[in-house]
């Protein structure tokens, strides 16, 4: 694939860095540092251009860093005016294209940094009048990246990106959890049979199943939005090891300030500077959240397959919504398709967090150069987790159906109804019918009966659905 949409019409500029001169398309707004990135880091094929909202958080925090230097007289007026249009105009979505690199790179992060004050260099210098690579007038370095390091600005980037792509995340989860609630809903009056351990257990309503689900859900919405607030600190002023080396006294308090003014979220300054510089465990608590999600989640797929299994042979309890022919040998066979690519979701981002575990272990004294396989793996398990609820609750949780006259006969026939008799005849009289039922095939219902242990009366009172779902005096 190209690596960047950006293709040379011939006229070139010439650029410097540590290495020595390259050749930069004249109509990039990237330069010779993003170019190497490109030359070098070929992994993922996922490019930075490709994440909108990280090139989002990139511009908020440049234009914080402008104005509180501006502020503290470091910037003069006409290049700090250019800075923030060119970081408004990132945060406006524009200029995607010259965002192309790879998003696994080695240097923690500091060619997304550079690519970032490259961008935003060139595009001031064109506001300004001036020709790409003119960095007298306004520098990558020493004008957009002033009092900054990779280290403070890419994480406090990547922080911000996260942060906006967990309103993304939360709003899929709780679409699902209100499709499940409306099941809840739709369903309260079916009784079936509960199971433990693949076992008839005792009868509840296919409405309390799905309540479960919406419940487990929202548990995991609450756990993911605290989890979320942390990203909420980020470490601005911190320069290379958390020091504050390079920035003005009263600059980090400054920049925080105005990042939050943009935003208008409330952004924090991390306590520890020199920790937080090393420290990614805000990361490692959002992925465990995602993970949290993802292990209920495909608890939730096992279960809708269990219970639409057969449709002749198995617990057909419910019916999913058929997707597409399930076999090229077996016809008319129907499969469970989305909780299936669901599952396979799940078991991507728990993968995932534990890449994101190992990546935070890594850190090194002041600094973690993982960075960037920890951000995207953490932005694909958000990015999978999305579309795979969505895909759940609009191809499969909406369209699902319930088989009640099935669900009740399985409920009728089931040695499970047994339990809710003990409590008036004895644990040992109740196993003794639920053995012989077990045996001969019968009914527990009508041995009781045939028995003369209950009267009809009193077995169809206990026995009645809306006293078994719920705890219920019964006199009888």
């Amino acid at each position: 694939m190209s690596k960047t949409s950006i293709k040379p019409e011939g006229k070139m500029r010439i650029e410097h860095d540590l290495l020595g001169d390259r050749e930069v398309p004249s109509e990039a707004l990237y330069g010779v540092q993003t170019l190497r990135c490109i030359e070098n880091f070929d992994i993922s094929r996922q490019l930075l251009s490709q994440y909108p909202q990280f090139i989002k958080g990139l511009g908020i925090v440049k234009m914080g860093a402008v104005l509180a230097n501006h502020e503290l007289g470091l910037i003069e007026d006409k290049v700090k005016d250019a800075i923030v249009e060119a970081c408004q105009e990132l945060i406006d979505g524009k200029h995607l294209e010259h965002f192309p690199i790879d998003m696994i790179q080695g240097g923690a992060g500091t060619s997304v940094n550079m690519n970032a004050n490259e961008v935003i260099a060139n595009r001031a210098l064109e506001i300004m009048g001036k020709e790409h690579g003119q960095y007298e007038f306004c520098s990558p370095n020493d004008h957009v990246n002033m009092a900054q390091s990779t280290n403070d600005a890419y994480p406090s980037a990547m922080h911000i990106g996260l942060f906006i792509k967990h309103f993304e995340v939360r709003e899929s989860l709780e679409k699902l959890i209100a499709s499940l609630e409306a099941k809840e809903r739709e369903f309260a009056g079916i009784i079936k049979m509960g199971r433990t351990q693949l076992q008839d257990a005792v009868p509840m309503t296919l409405g309390q199943s799905f309540g479960a689900f919406a419940s487990a859900m929202k548990h995991e919405l609450r756990r993911l939005d605290k989890a979320s607030r942390e990203l909420l600190y980020i470490n601005m002023g911190a320069t290379a090891i958390g020091t504050g080396i390079t920035a003005e006294p009263g600059y980090a308090e400054a920049c925080i300030y105005h990042i939050r003014k943009i935003t208008g979220w409330d952004l924090k300054l991390s306590y520890n500077l020199i920790e937080a510089t090393h420290d990614t465990s805000c990361m490692v608590a959002y992925s465990a959240a995602l993970r949290s999600i993802a292990i209920r989640l495909s608890k939730m797929c096992n279960d809708l397959r269990f219970l639409s299994s057969g449709p002749r042979t198995g617990i057909a309890e419910i019916k999913l919504p058929p997707k597409q022919p399930g076999s090229s040998i077996m016809p008319g066979k129907v499969n469970p398709v989305i909780p299936e690519v669901v599952n396979q979701v799940c078991f991507k981002v728990i993968g995932n967090d534990l890449t994101i575990t190992m990546a935070s272990e890594a850190a090194q004294l002041e600094l973690n150069v993982m960075e960037p396989v920890l951000v995207h793996s953490l932005t694909e398990s958000s990015d999978w987790m999305k579309r795979g609820m969505d895909a759940l609750r609009k191809e499969c949780i909406d369209g699902i159906e319930a088989n009640p006259e099935h669900c009740r006969e399985m409920v009728e026939h089931s040695i499970g109804i047994v339990t809710a008799l003990k409590p008036f005849i004895g644990y040992a009289k109740s196993t003794e019918i639920a053995s012989e039922a077990l045996a001969t095939g019968g009914s527990v219902y009508q041995l009781v009966l045939d028995k003369g242990i209950l009267t009809k009366e009193q077995l169809d009172k206990i026995l009645d659905p809306k006293n078994m779902i719920r705890p219920v005096k019964i006199s009888i």
